[in-house]
């Protein structure tokens, strides 16, 4: 294998993490959407709240909300924002769609409770993916750099003061917040570290066998071997 086709099976590797990743994190949104009356994670209150107010649809939100946050992020660091970051802003909200769309609700309270803890596994395992190839980060993660570089606060702080002001301003639209959006707020960013760590694991274990592959072909042949 040369090392250009090593390259290109590299990042052809790398992109589709990161887009099984988007999908997955859709499929995550949307499963606790089914049931949100236990309320949804903060930044999804706002999507919610503005597709109850202004109509659309909650995924068509998710995108207006990123492209404003990228361009915000764009003209304070006076640079493009990465492909990666652009295709993270449409896809999600596409698939967030998507798979409201396609999931059922479901009507007894243990399959809604299942719905919801599964659902924010699920979001969990697709950050993981999408964040390990490193291809761009969402633009909600821009804007908390960006905020953490301007005022020297701690990520989490940041963290937690953004997530709390979009589920307040979602509120005030009528988005559902619940001990769901407190269970999100507080525990999401626990499971992402268990499932980024095991994403990172598994990607570099594909790449390196790659590698592994490409040693085994260009070893030289033996001159005395018999067929």
């Amino acid at each position: 294998m040369k090392s250009n086709d090593l390259n290109t099976r590299t990042e052809v590797i790398r992109w589709s993490y990161f887009l099984i990743g988007i999908v997955i994190l859709g499929l995550g949104i949307a499963m606790t959407m089914q049931v949100k009356e236990f309320g949804i994670g903060p930044w999804d209150v706002l999507h919610y709240g503005l597709y109850l107010q202004l109509g659309l649809t909650v995924g068509t939100w998710a995108i207006i909300a990123g492209l404003v946050i990228v361009v915000i992020h764009s003209l304070i660091r006076k640079k493009l924002p990465q492909i990666g970051t652009v295709l993270n802003m449409v896809f999600i909200g596409v698939f967030i769609d998507f798979f409201n769309w396609l999931l059922p609700e479901p009507e007894l309270f243990l399959m809604e409770a299942a719905m919801f803890i599964g659902g924010t596994f699920v979001i969990a395992i697709g950050i993981g993916v999408y964040v390990a190839p490193d291809i761009g980060a969402g633009p909600r993660d821009g804007l908390m750099l960006i905020i953490t570089e301007a005022t020297g606060w701690k990520v989490s702080t940041v963290r937690n003061g953004i997530e709390i002001t979009v589920a307040v301003l979602g509120f005030l639209l009528g988005g559902p917040v619940g001990i769901g959006t407190v269970f999100i707020a507080l525990f999401l960013g626990t499971f992402v570290g268990y499932t980024l760590p095991y994403a990172k694991e598994s990607l570099q274990f594909l790449i390196t066998r790659g590698e592994m592959y490409e040693n085994i072909y260009q070893r030289p042949l033996r001159s005395n071997h018999n067929d």
